[in-house]
């Protein structure tokens, strides 16, 4: 069962992204009632489609830069799950606002609805971009100084700072999430998503952005709900009014393999692969990504798949060829 029997009623923002359009699914298969809400910039109606007749469920397109339709979508909810966030990372070097506004803002505008309405639990996914490149490797909670190196991650770092204060100063309870790379079917954009995309427009050659020794943790959509709800259930904040986890697995995946293993699954052969060359693959990309994860694992949770086993079996469901069903 995800979350406790107490929390009835939780308020989604990004419900109809990637990781939320899944959360959605598996809530309401537990009976919770839900509430999503999204402004469709990356999320896909279809994806909740679904569940637009199910009177546990209730969609609200809209934006979290509007503070009075938050509050009132957050009235009578035990818990908020915020997803949402600016989710393509390179274009903000182009439009260096964007995660100002769907980061910082949305977040603090989360908040505010929350102390406004009396919600007092919430549940952040943040990012393993944080660290930047700090060279203490596997990026562990207790490193700092934290010197992100893109806009994206900046934002998710000053939207824990927003959350850790409005917890001390508002009596909220948080727990916060540094995410490895989440994967799955529904995939918008990252390297499954576009290395496939790619080999539908030419079969014979790969474009690999950078040079190919990028390598990073990638875990799969249903284990990090499962992984957030685990801690949400088990981590005592008894001394503290919020906490962060790293959540991902403990290994790695090099993008040459990841290239190896989408040429295998859509049973191509003899593909040439073409490196642009610098190390970053775009302006703010860690090329080396690796979470030490031992703080969740402390607590009792372990991942079941391993980083590249996760890539393969997203690879799969990217090509239709493996579903995922979530039983409860």
């Amino acid at each position: 069962m995800l979350l406790t029997p107490q929390i009835k009623k939780i308020l989604i923002t990004g419900g109809a992204g990637f990781i939320g359009s899944h959360l959605v699914e598996m809530l309401l298969k537990e009976n919770k009632q839900v509430i999503c809400f999204d402004n469709l910039s990356s999320g896909k109606k279809e994806w909740i489609k679904p569940h637009l007749r199910n009177r546990n469920f209730i969609f609200h397109k809209a934006d979290l830069l509007d503070l009075d339709k938050l509050k009132k979508s957050l009235k009578g909810s035990d818990l908020v799950w915020h997803l949402a966030a600016n989710t393509d990372i390179p274009n903000g070097f182009f439009k260096t606002d964007m995660d100002l506004k769907n980061c910082v803002i949305g977040t603090r505008n989360v908040l505010e609805g929350m102390r406004l309405s009396g919600v007092k639990q919430i549940i952040f996914s943040s990012t393993g971009a944080i660290y930047g490149e700090t060279g203490k490797i596997p990026f562990s909670e207790s490193n700092g100084p934290l010197l992100p190196i893109s806009l994206y991650a900046a934002g998710k770092l000053s939207s824990e700072s927003f959350i850790s204060a409005y917890c001390y100063l508002f009596g909220l309870n948080a727990w916060m999430f540094r995410f490895g790379n989440v994967l799955g079917a529904r995939m918008g954009h990252g390297v499954i998503h576009d290395f496939q995309v790619k080999l539908r427009k030419n079969q014979k050659q790969l474009e690999i952005l950078g040079d190919g020794n990028q390598a990073k943790n990638y875990f799969l959509v249903e284990e990090c709900i499962g992984g957030m709800d685990f801690v949400y259930k088990h981590a005592d904040l008894a001394k503290q009014p919020c906490d962060i986890f790293n959540l991902g697995t403990d290994s790695r995946t090099g993008v040459v393999e990841i290239a190896d293993i989408i040429c295998q699954e859509m049973k191509l052969q003899g593909v040439k692969y073409k490196f642009t060359g610098g190390k970053r693959g775009w302006p703010g990309d860690q090329p080396q990504v690796f979470l030490s994860v031992a703080k969740v694992k402390k607590l009792g949770w372990y991942p079941t798949h391993s980083s590249t086993e996760a890539v393969r079996i997203a690879t799969r469901r990217m090509l239709g060829l493996e579903k995922f069903a979530y039983e409860g």
